[in-house]
């Protein structure tokens, strides 16, 4: 076996670990019944032998009575191992799943974004139940064959040594067959876990984008392309099953021809008085169970090779790099004042392509920063890193003096609040949607963040209204509901530090003024970052950072960039004239709207 298959197997021994007690009486139960099925044979050869006795009929119902109640015993013990072992095989299979949605909950979002939600999930099924399947089939089987085999081969050479080396000159094919079949298998394995998580990934876009598939009318391509992908993964299986099934049939041919050739000549052997009936039958009885765990040490060889593929799944989430991890000693921080601080920072989603360049940047608590620029520029980039779903390649971010890596992140999380241009929803109620940052908040809590947010209303007419059950994505409701959901939720939460990532530019005029009213009840006292293009949205901030090439180009009010006349003085100029532009795209036409007011007072 590759020492990668052995090494991966030693590992996964510490899923196993907690269980080890209950998982060594079971043991000592397969031994025990491994033990009583060796005396079968032995038990058949003295029925038939006192056959032909004087007195041996009674012998005989007596021997039978005997085998009844070990059978009994058997049956009893065999129904309370398969208990056991069950429970065994479920606490394992917790084990692995908690500590792979922990460590998939830990990981940056780098991760998710490169391997997909359809085929981590698919990844994760998959790798789970083979490795369960291949663990319940070794850990319960593997010594139990084993001293079976041992036991049986010791009696057959104490019954007739000719015959047991007749049955053992058999006895390896079924094994060397195997060994020859298995490294086919485990590559059709990888094969198969690597297409089907490319099958699913693909599947789980196509029903997250299933308004964008219907709006271009691509159902019928997508499940061509999702049927093809299946056909093409079974045809693999297809293949795999006629080449097991050859090798099934090589394994049990050789255990037939032993039991023949075993017959013929303990026949002979019968015929010449060399052996008794009862012996003949005990080998009979024999041979039919030494083949049968010869298979099952094959089968659990080639299961040893495969699960290896599960396990490489499994190993390599728990493996991936976690480059935003908490830092050893990073404390718990308490209630921030809220003051962030950029010094120098730079990063790249790739090594030698940066995305943003020496960036330094303070903002004070209670202070509205907005951030714009053509997309593409670094203004999200520069948000995620402050909530550490980054780490960034240079430079330092702190949070009130502290550096957020000496911070833990979720007690640097719990403190910042997001509102999202497209917030996501859950398909749960609009209470535990609200309530999602504060499970234990009461009602008359998630009442008044709803009230502050501009949604009770809307949430009142709704038919269940609090317990309305909003649908995957928020689906029942328009997008400025959705959005005044995700508010109130910022508001319960109640962080001093607040991210607003293009909270109002898909909105219309209505559901805008609304959201304006319930972002400036959001922004009280709250340390916040805006990202906008809609100038409406920004002119009212405390400062005006404008980052183009992932540099900060300008920084200040409305007025004094206003008199600079650089970016985004442009961009007023644009907009006064019925135009919104972006470096990247052709212009767009909004309403007219005079900016050159003076802000709002603060």
């Amino acid at each position: 076996m590759p020492p990668t298959a052995l090494s991966l197997a030693a590992r996964s021994l510490q899923f196993v670990r907690p269980f080890r007690r209950s998982l060594a009486s079971v043991l000592v139960l397969a031994l025990v019944l491994a033990s009583l099925s060796a005396l079968d044979p032995l038990i058949m050869k003295y029925l038939f032998d006192q056959l032909g006795t004087p007195g041996g009929l009674d012998n005989f119902a007596l021997a039978m009575a005997g085998l009844l109640a070990l059978e009994m015993v058997r049956a009893a013990l065999q129904a309370w191992m398969g208990v056991r072992s069950w429970e065994i095989r479920l606490g394992v299979d917790f084990e692995v799943r908690e500590r792979i949605v922990s460590k998939l909950n830990a990981l940056p979002i780098a991760f998710h974004q490169r391997e997909g939600v359809g085929g981590t999930m698919n990844r994760i099924n998959q790798g789970i139940s083979g490795y369960i399947a291949a663990f319940s089939d070794i850990a319960f089987n593997l010594l139990p064959t084993l001293l079976y085999l041992c036991l049986s081969i010791a009696a057959m050479l104490q019954l007739e040594w000719r015959l047991a080396a007749l049955v053992m000159l058999f006895t390896p094919l079924p094994a060397l067959i195997g060994a020859r079949a298995a490294p086919e298998q485990m590559q059709r394995e990888r094969r198969l876990v690597e297409r089907w998580s490319s099958i699913y990934s693909r599947f789980n876009e196509v029903l997250a984008g299933m308004m964008t598939v219907k709006g271009f009318g691509m159902e019928d391509v997508e499940k061509r392309r999702f049927l093809d992908g299946v056909r093409e993964t079974n045809e693999v299986v297809r293949r795999g099953v006629w080449k097991d099934g050859r090798s099934g049939a090589f394994r049990g041919l050789a255990a037939t021809l032993a039991r023949l050739l075993a017959l013929a000549l303990g026949g002979y052997f019968a015929s010449r008085g060399e052996i008794t009936v009862g012996t003949l039958v005990a080998f009979l009885g024999y041979i039919g169970g030494l083949f049968g765990p010869v298979q099952g040490l094959t089968n659990a060889y080639q299961t040893l090779r495969k699960v290896s593929v599960s396990l490489e799944s499994i190993f390599g989430i728990l493996d991936a790099d976690d480059v935003v991890g908490d830092a050893p000693g990073a404390a718990d921080v308490r209630q921030l004042r809220g003051e962030v601080q950029f010094r120098e920072v730079t990063f790249g989603y790739q090594p030698g392509e940066p995305v943003l360049r020496g960036i330094n940047l303070t903002v004070h608590p209670g202070e509205t920063v907005a951030l714009i620029g053509p997309s593409g520029s670094g203004k999200s980039t520069l948000v995620t890193l402050l909530q550490r779903l980054y780490a960034a390649t240079g430079g330092e971010i702190t949070v009130d003096g502290i550096d957020i890596h000496a911070m833990t992140q979720h007690s640097l999380r719990s403190q910042i609040g997001v509102v999202f241009q497209d917030p996501h929803l859950f398909n749960d109620t609009v209470r535990a949607n609200i309530a999602y940052g504060r499970p234990a908040a009461s009602q008359e809590e998630i009442e008044a963040a709803a009230r502050a947010a501009q949604a009770h209303e809307f949430i009142l007419a709704l038919p269940e209204q609090y317990d309305t059950i909003v649908q995957e994505r928020g689906s029942r409701l328009s997008g400025g509901q959705r959005q005044r959901i995700a508010i109130a939720r910022a508001l319960l939460k109640n962080p001093p530090i607040l991210i607003l990532d293009e909270a109002t530019s898909a909105l219309d005029g209505d559901s805008e003024r609304l959201i304006q009213v319930a972002l400036s009840r959001l922004l009280e006292n709250r340390t916040a970052l805006v990202i906008a293009h809609r100038l409406s949205t920004v002119r009212d901030a405390d400062r005006i950072v404008v980052i183009q090439n992932g540099q900060i180009s300008e920084m200040g009010t409305h007025f004094e960039l206003l008199l600079r006349g650089g970016y985004y003085a442009g961009l007023v100029e644009r907009q006064e004239r019925g135009f919104l532009t972006e470096s990247n795209g052709p212009p767009r036409r909004v309403a007219p709207n005079r900016l050159t007011s003076p802000p709002r007072m603060r």
